[in-house]
């Protein structure tokens, strides 16, 4: 895909190179033509005597200077054509008024909210899926201070209900009130700010813990984000960092586990103190310890609040006030859970389906932790998720920028011209062409300056009118020859550098996203490689790289040309003055760069400062800003001096030579059209070289551009995925051995994670891995997935250490389904079949895997079916659809070994019942680890490991365990309530 768009930028690059360089030509032939016809028509008022050769060059040099001036003008003009292009796309989105302003100062801000909400005959669907109509007239009422919980099948349109709360969107129909007030009177900065939202996916900004939870509300005190932090139960993680409060959560929260991003996620909902609480499956991603404990804050922060929760683990909604089920867009049944019991409707079947078999009481009581928790927070996620995921991007990007190009220009080896050209040496055909066409359009100065002196000549020589006709046409005809050939070449040197830069740009750009793809996990980590870094790689430095090898090549190829043929030939006719020349070059070349540097330049610099100026006001570097201004004014006040110094030296440059130039007339020794051959002929050849010079790239610039690219190129990381070396047995049965396994992130060092973990599985069995958030559970899938090599210890397969198989046969035997699933923004069958890109998935591979994960009637109920495309990481999809489509991709590939993060959290009460039996029979025949929080789901593996700090502290079956009474047993005991007890034991 990405080699389809580069294809096209190619095409559309080379289009443009065709047209620019034919308006170039065209210039040029413009101009000598108008000479040939100016020179022409000269010659005939001079000849009836109606001017004098004096006013005719006259004439003619002011004519030249202006159009000269106005050539000098067009990197101006360039900048004007670039900004109304840019400026058009900037004002459609400045001017385009969207239907829910949160900068609108309209709307009413009520003194005193009560919190009574009221969803009146709402319908409603996507603006982006208008035919899939998600609510369907949807009528309910939430008192002030009431928790109501809604539950129903995966989709039915709980979510959708709090985004409608948070005016993310506004009903097709109907009327969504507060206090009586229908929200779309309410302003809506005002509304969202006495809303607090968590949700099943926290998005965390790549900034520090405090100013993630300062996101909740701006003016708030560091006192009062640890009040909210504690009451989150996130304080005592906290403090074990490092940095503390002041460490850095990675781009989208990327350093934490899951549970410690949801509970800075709550932090961050109460921290505003807010009337209506929003809970959208806001403790799915706890483990048991923390969701108690998290339970019992939201329990706390829904006191005297209203608020909406949304879980699907029906334990959860038990102590809601009232219970809404929720059936395809529409309220089916409320009451509280013993009303909803005695009805048998759709709450009863979804509480019968999860409470089967004898561990009901414990899944119920899990479920109750579970559903609590996230309720509240559910609901303020999910509004916090698409609100602010906007607004983080401003500042996390930007702020990423800044500290990569500091930190990425540090070690980056130089590199030579030679080493950049030997990347574009397959264009070898274009180069030649191009460099023979740099070669005559250097010579054609010298030429111009030949022909000009000899037809000044015609005028000063004593012949008769027929001679000077003859010549003046000859010489004029000449000018037109020259206009011809300058048409061609220029076209030539610019269309084959451009075709030959645009291809190296395509090659570079899929080199390095090739090996960008091959590096290891813990090479992104680096705060240095961040997205919007790389990004920038591919988007700028190989465009960069494309104007430090053609255009360069141009320049100097033209530049010797013509200096050396304006050399050789003032050498022949006037040797005295030429040598004079030579010193003085130097001065009008210099004046030829800053002139060109003084007119192109401002653009550029504009453009920089604005872009600092965004970077500064978005990252807050407060400190900098009275040290720039200084510097920027006294770099006014030195180029300013720098222009008017040599403005003034070329003129006396001028003044020099023409004075010297006359003493040799005079004595003889030179003619007077010599010496303006010769004068042209360098002086103009000087100009031209320093003008081109300054148009060419910057070449500096170019060249750190092109060390990047070519660091990253060459980088082999430590676990190559493209390697072709390692063993790859024929067979794999999956016995999995770690072996006094120590291991820590490369990024933070500092905090050992694995400490000597030694653990088991035989082929076909599932092992549990159990502990609080942050203990390790999931390195250990990282580390089987050889996302990182560990430190110390071993782990090995079949035997085998891992290190010594192919890292693509290793990866090819294994199914990953994780907590968030990342889905591509492509259809539901192209995500599918991304579970195997080692040959062509048929459209039946993926029916069946859709199917074994319970998505298929889903999919089937959509307009386009499989072609369905589910949006940017998948926000066209529930969590559950979501989920199920990542379980149908792991299956696709028919792993030998199935290794499933949190893969249930999400789900709701019908669909994880089926998907657990789906699991439950993918497991048969395949080694399976299970991470999950949730101890009903573990009961039924083969062994239970519970890891704590790094290091299995017991293992066993279920029962065994719960015998020993020691961590496990605590565990269970938590999350089930004491009283639950004796029905697990049994």
């Amino acid at each position: 895909g990405y080699n389809k768009n580069l294809e096209e930028a190619k095409r559309i690059g080379i289009k443009k190179a065709i047209t620019a360089n034919i308006s170039i030509g065209a210039a040029f032939l413009l101009i000598y033509a108008s000479y040939a016809l100016a020179f022409w028509y000269g010659t005939t008022l001079v000849l009836s005597n109606e001017y004098t050769i004096g006013q005719v060059i006259t004439v003619f040099f002011s004519v030249l200077i202006g159009a000269f001036s106005i050539g000098q003008a067009s990197p101006s003009i360039e900048a004007f054509a670039n900004a109304r292009g840019a400026a058009y796309e900037i004002f459609k989105i400045i001017d385009s008024k969207p239907s829910i302003d949160s900068y609108s100062k309209n709307g009413h801000k009520p003194d005193n909210i009560k919190g009574n909400l009221e969803f009146r005959n709402v319908h409603f669907s996507y603006p982006s899926r208008n035919e899939v109509k998600i609510l369907k007239g949807l009528n309910l009422k939430v008192e002030s201070g009431q928790t109501v919980a809604l539950v129903g099948n995966s989709g039915c349109g709980k979510s959708t209900t709090v985004q409608l709360m948070q005016r993310l969107y506004d009903p097709t129909e109907g009327v969504v009130s507060i206090d009586g007030q229908d929200i779309r009177t309410i302003n809506v900065r005002y509304l969202r700010e006495i809303i607090g939202v968590v949700s099943q996916e926290p998005v965390l900004f790549a900034t520090t813990i405090a100013e993630n939870i300062r996101y909740g509300r701006e003016n708030v005190t560091m006192e009062e984000i640890e009040k909210a932090v504690k009451e989150a139960n996130a304080y005592d993680f906290i403090m074990k960092l490092p940095n503390k409060f002041d460490t850095l959560v990675g781009e989208r929260g990327a350093q934490l586990s899951g549970g410690q991003k949801q509970r800075i996620a709550i932090a961050r909902a109460l921290v505003r103190n807010p009337k209506i609480l929003l809970l959208d499956e806001a403790t799915s991603a706890l483990d048991s310890e923390s969701e108690a404990v998290v339970q019992v804050a939201l329990d706390k922060a829904r006191e005297g609040r209203t608020t909406i929760v949304i879980a699907h683990r029906l334990s959860t909604v038990r102590n809601a006030d009232v219970i809404a089920g929720f059936d395809d867009g529409v309220i089916v049944e409320k009451g509280s859970h013993d009303e909803l019991m005695k009805e048998k409707g759709i709450y009863f079947k979804l509480v019968t389906v999860q409470t089967k078999g004898n561990e009901i009481e414990l899944e119920n009581a899990v479920d109750e932790a579970d559903a609590l928790d996230m309720s509240p927070k559910d609901f303020g996620s999910s509004l916090l998720r698409r609100s602010t995921r906007k607004s983080m991007k401003g500042p996390q990007g930007q702020d990423r920028k800044l500290s990569t190009k500091e930190g990425l220009d540090e070690h980056v080896p130089p590199v030579s011209f030679w080493r950049i050209l030997k990347l574009n040496i397959t264009e070898w055909p274009y180069f030649v062409v191009g460099i023979f066409c740099a070669i005559i359009n250097g010579g054609l100065q010298p030429a111009f300056s030949i022909i000009f002196s000899r037809m000044i000549g015609v005028f000063t020589r004593n012949d008769d009118r027929e001679t000077k006709r003859q010549h003046s046409n000859m010489f004029s005809l000449l000018f037109l020859m020259l206009g011809i050939i300058s048409f061609i070449t220029f076209f030539l040197q610019g269309f084959t550098f451009g075709k030959a830069g645009e291809i190296l740009t395509k090659r570079l750009r899929y080199m390095v996203f090739r090996s960008m793809l091959r590096q290891d996990v813990s090479w992104f980590d680096d705060p240095k490689n961040t997205t919007g870094a790389l990004t920038t790689r591919l988007a700028n430095d190989a465009a960069r790289v494309k104007g430090a090898i053609g255009a360069r090549l141009a320049v100097i190829t033209q530049n010797i040309a013509n200096l050396g043929t304006g050399i050789i030939i003032s050498f022949i006719y006037g040797w005295q003055l030429t040598l004079l020349l030579l010193v003085i070059v130097p001065i009008i070349a210099i004046a030829g760069v800053v002139e060109i540097k003084m007119l192109s330049g401002q653009a550029l610099k504009d453009k920089k400062e604005l872009e600092g100026a965004g970077k500064k006001s978005i990252a807050s570097l407060r400190r900098v800003g009275p040290f720039n201004n200084i510097n920027s004014l006294r770099k006014a006040h030195i180029f300013g001096i720098t222009f008017a110094i040599t403005q003034a030296m070329m003129n006396f440059s001028y003044a020099i030579c023409f004075r010297f130039g006359a003493y040799l007339v005079q004595h003889g020794y030179m003619e007077f059209q010599d010496v303006l051959l010769v004068f042209s002929a360098i002086v103009y050849g000087a100009m031209a070289m320093g003008h081109v010079s300054s148009f060419a790239p910057d070449y500096a610039e170019a060249k750190v551009s092109a060390a990047h690219i070519i660091m990253i190129i060459e980088k082999t990381p430590l676990v190559d995925s493209y390697s072709t070396t390692g063993l790859k047995p024929n067979t794999m049965e999956g016995n999995l051995t770690f072996n006094e396994v120590m291991f820590n992130y490369p990024t933070r060092p500092d905090i050992p994670v694995l400490q000597g973990l030694s653990l088991e599985v035989k082929k076909g069995q599932t092992l549990a891995l159990v502990g609080s958030s942050g203990c390790g559970k999931s390195t250990v899938v990282q580390l089987l997935e050889r996302f990182y090599d560990p430190l110390a210890g071993k782990v090995l397969i079949d035997g085998k250490e891992i290190k010594e198989l192919n890292v693509q046969w290793l990866r090819a035997h294994m199914g990953i389904v994780s907590q968030e699933p990342i889905l591509f923004d492509c259809s539901i069958a192209e995500n599918i079949a991304y579970g195997d890109n080692s040959r062509v998935v048929s459209q039946e591979e993926i029916v069946q895997a859709a199917k074994e994960a319970n998505i298929h009637p889903f999919i089937e109920t959509l307009p386009d079916k499989y072609n369905t495309r589910v949006g940017d990481k998948g926000t066209q999809l529930s969590g559950g659809q979501k989920q199920r489509i990542a379980i149908a991709r792991a299956l696709v590939r028919q792993p030998l070994i199935l290794l499933l993060d949190e893969a249930t959290s999400a789900l709701d009460t019908q669909s994880e019942k089926v998907v657990q039996e789906a699991l439950d029979k993918a497991r048969e025949g395949r080694t399976c680890i299970v991470i999950a929080h949730r101890l009903s789901t573990i009961q039924n593996a083969d062994s239970i490991v519970v890891i704590q700090k790094g290091k299995v502290r017991e293992h066993g079956t279920h029962q065994q365990l719960l015998a020993q009474k020691g961590i496990y047993f605590s565990m269970v005991s938590v999350q089930a309530g004491t009283k639950h007890l004796s029905t697990v034991m049994i």
